[in-house]
């Protein structure tokens, strides 16, 4: 099989039941995405496929061949932190770290929801495409992420401060 993963291609021999987590912590040694509960309802294993978040756990290897895949560790580029990344340290938005690149991976595939319009269970006008990104907008669009630590606070600043800097750029 063939994998285009942070902008690197891997080829591997894999079964083909092997779930991406596994492909890529296992058979590539990216093991920055995390397992933890391997049944999808974590979201530790959360990175991004063609700018869309998915667990990996749930997420069959062999169907997403070919496709840009992005783990936590293509997030920074080699000369400094995403400024999601910096966000999460100046905000305090990890205590143990262990959920961290589920976490960031799935506010990245957030902001780009919202800079597409895509409505949450939160959002009130299914018609508008400019959708604000208020506390409770946040929170449900990241509820399928969880922190063991309780460090949401300071999680949701983070992904605030990075949304808002980019919407003023």
């Amino acid at each position: 099989m063939q994998f285009l993963i942070n902008d690197k291609t891997y080829e591997c021999e894999a079964d083909i039941r092997t779930s991406l987590l596994d492909l890529l912590r296992d058979h590539l040694g990216l093991s920055g995405t995390k397992k933890g509960c391997n049944q999808g309802a974590c979201g530790a294993c959360t990175v991004l496929v063609d700018g869309e978040r998915i667990n990996a756990c749930l997420a069959l290897a062999v169907k997403y061949q070919g496709r840009a895949i992005t783990t936590i560790e293509g997030v920074a580029s080699t000369r400094s932190l995403h400024a999601l990344q910096a966000a999460f340290i100046e905000r305090d938005g990890f205590q143990c770290g262990y959920c961290t690149p589920g976490q960031i991976c799935s506010a990245l595939g957030m902001i780009g929801e919202l800079k597409r319009g895509v409505p949450s269970a939160m959002t009130t006008d299914l018609r508008n495409t400019t959708i604000d990104l208020s506390p409770d907008e946040l929170r449900e669009r990241m509820s399928g992420n969880l922190c063991r630590c309780g460090a949401y606070n300071g999680i949701v600043d983070a992904i605030e401060q990075t949304y808002r800097a980019e919407v003023t750029e």
